[in-house]
């Protein structure tokens, strides 16, 4: 291994070398990172940045988005025949018994072109459209929820999208018709020490002498189709010198290059299909016409393909709501108690309630998200991050109630349920299944910061150097005068708007009241919004619980304006659908009220001090009367560098027939 394992990080950028212990950087030198990664400009608009600043921008969003006609009549006969080759030919729950994708599941689904469904037809794909893609991976995950996040990671964050956002002609003719044709990528950021915080990255790839490329070397965990994938995204930090920037550095990597040892296949509680895995790197050769969008782009590359790469999650949250519905519906109307069907009790009748109106809440997000993200003109980063945050979210709530309405049969596997002759519903198998999504490309406590950054974007692009304890006199003075110029203007708008007009959104008929409430309650979320920042001014970003119920109001907002815009666009033809949304939208209200309670109204610092009291062991005795995990091992493995001793555990899909 090579010495910049040994030194101190030298840049706050992700340049320059890193400690053997991942861990030795600071607070400050881990958000700079972040920073520098994160898009900076703001040059197309965002109905998710207006809301935050209390400007409720609906001709963003209405008339509701339409996708292209031709676009429809292709999508439409691939999703045809893959509902036809799902039906009949991928056995969901054999899947789930062996915790295997079939070899003959990978060679039907890229008979059918899902391996390339958003690569673009010129090198052999689909190019399928971001609404069309997240309506076939929820077509997939309804049959077995592994083989549809096995698409998803393989093309939303591994090689195809990289390369179709950043990569260059070669790059492109190079990779991606091997990708449509069927071979398996993935994405490796995550290590066993380095999750959400990039700036700890290890892996290091060192220039060689002659200059034709780089040597990886590192260990790489949780990497989706890792066992499976002949192409890699690797992310690498290059050491900084004479001429060479330098930083995270992203690249494509070929999987079966000499040292690259799959050393596990992981293990989960749900998504039992799902091939992921601890791989190791040593003196792994990458030619430097790998390198995606040059050194040091990596992270700001893997940020911006999570933009739309994140739409693929609540995808299959959606799915999972459909699929809990018609199991619920069913159930309730067939299962009598007391007399009546289990539906006609009121407190099952609330959870059936709330399962129609927030698979219907989810999915008015998630397509308007989609075909936002199809237009060019839009910047979808906080629409994209909302609807994954919340449809994680809710889609496991869903799966909760669903589970309550089956009482013990919820509970019982699908096998257990067939055994004795009752409908195989795996309602079980969809909790577990569903857990992961609220950690998957950003937990939610991630996404919150993530989102609550970009909400306060405008607020520090101001005035973020007067909180700045960093910035001089000078910067500060000058930060003083752009604050007072924009908020001069801003704020007298959050005093008085259309939501305060009685006749305001009049056609949009009955839903017209929701949308007032919409524009009203975002110029209450940007005043609130701005109390806290003067309040607490450089310690707001310690406030993650306020932050967190800001982003949440923030989102069920959003997804009152998608429901009201999409029942009033669709009323000829679905006319019921004005019934769901006024439904999503009184049980959404009344999430928002608690949210802005808690706002001000909480144990947040209470909780602070008690976690550090728990932490040091005040209260150890609680613990008391049990056995405890042995504690011979460390909660996180070291590793260290070299060559690899473990069985390489790879997997490689035979050609077909």
């Amino acid at each position: 291994m090579t010495t910049t394992q040994n030194s101190r990080p030298e840049s706050p950028d992700g340049a320059g070398p890193l400690p053997t212990e991942a861990g030795q950087v600071t607070e400050k030198e881990a958000r700079q990172v972040a920073e520098a990664a994160r898009e900076s400009a703001w040059d197309r608009p965002s109905f998710g940045k207006e809301l935050f600043l209390g400007r409720f921008r609906l001709d963003l969003i209405d008339p509701w988005p339409r996708p292209d006609p031709a676009d429809v009549a292709r999508a439409d006969e691939f999703l045809g025949a893959l509902r036809a080759y799902l039906g009949s030919e991928v056995d969901g729950e054999a899947i789930e018994r062996d915790a295997r994708i079939p070899d003959e599941v990978f060679h039907g689904l890229a008979g059918l072109g899902a391996f390339g469904m958003k690569i673009d037809r010129r090198y052999g794909g689909l190019g399928l459209s971001n609404l069309h893609y997240c309506r076939a991976l929820m077509l997939v995950g309804s049959v077995n929820p592994a083989v549809s996040a096995l698409l998803s990671a393989h093309q939303s964050i591994g090689v195809p999208q990289p390369l179709k956002m950043f990569g260059t002609p070669e790059q492109k003719e190079r990779f991606l018709p091997r990708l449509a044709a069927g071979e398996v990528s993935a994405f490796l950021l995550t290590e066993p020490d380095v999750g959400s915080d990039p700036a700890r990255l290890a892996t290091t790839a060192e220039p060689t002498a002659d200059g034709t490329g780089y040597r990886l070397n590192g260990v790489k965990l949780w990497a989706t189709n890792g066992t499976l994938a002949t192409l890699l995204v690797v992310m690498a930090r290059v050491p900084a010198g004479e001429g060479r920037r330098g930083g995270i550095t992203a690249f494509v990597v070929e999987g079966d290059s000499d040292g690259i040892t799959v050393e596990r296949r992981n293990s989960f509680v749900g998504l039992r299909g799902l091939e992921n895995s601890l791989t190791r790197f040593h003196d792994v050769f990458v030619p430097k016409e790998n390198v995606i969008g040059g050194e040091g782009k990596g992270l700001k590359i893997a940020l911006t393909t999570l933009n739309t790469g994140r739409l693929s999650l609540p995808a299959m949250c959606v799915g999972a709501g459909k699929w809990a519905l018609n199991v619920a519906r069913e159930w309730a109307a067939d299962r009598v108690q007391w007399g009546r069907p289990v539906a006609e009790h009121e407190a099952v009748a609330k959870k059936l309630s709330f399962i129609a109106a927030t698979t219907y809440g989810m999915e008015s997000m998630l397509d308007l998200s989609c075909m936002l993200a199809d237009d060019d003109r839009n910047d979808i980063r906080i629409e994209a991050a909302l609807v994954k945050l919340y449809a994680s979210e809710m889609a496991w709530r869903i799966a909760d109630e669903l589970i309550q309405i089956r009482g013990g049969r919820g509970y019982e596997t699908a096998d257990s349920l067939a055994a004795r002759g009752e409908r195989p519903a795996a309602v079980e198998q969809l909790l577990r299944d569903l857990r992961i999504n609220r950690i998957f490309e950003g937990s939610t406590e991630i996404m919150h910061l993530l989102i609550a950054r970009e909400a306060v974007d405008a607020h520090l692009s101001v005035a973020g150097d007067i909180i700045d304890p960093d910035a001089g006199l000078g910067r500060k003075a000058k930060a003083g005068a752009r604050a007072g110029a924009f908020y001069a203007k801003w704020l007298p708008t959050l005093a008085v708007g259309k939501g305060q007009t009685p006749g305001a959104y009049q056609e949009f008929g009955p839903l017209a009241g929701h949308l007032r409430h919409v524009e009203r309650t975002s110029r209450k979320l940007a005043r609130s919004t701005f109390y806290a920042m003067s309040r607490w001014q450089g310690k707001m970003e310690r406030k993650q619980a306020f932050l967190g119920r800001v982003v949440d109001i923030g989102a069920e907002l959003f997804a009152m304006s998608a429901v009201c815009v999409r029942a009033h666009a669709e009323r000829d033809a679905h006319p019921e659908n004005v019934e769901l949304a006024d439904l999503f939208c009184r049980q959404a209200r009344l999430r928002v009220d608690e949210l802005f309670t808690g706002l001000w109204s909480n144990t947040d610092s209470v909780d602070v001090a008690a976690a550090k009291r728990i932490v040091a062991g005040r209260y150890a005795s609680l613990e008391d009367g049990v056995l405890t995990p042995p504690t011979d091992l460390p909660w996180v493995a070291r590793w260290e560098p070299g060559p690899s001793a473990a069985e390489d555990v790879r997997r490689r899909i035979p050609p077909a027939g």
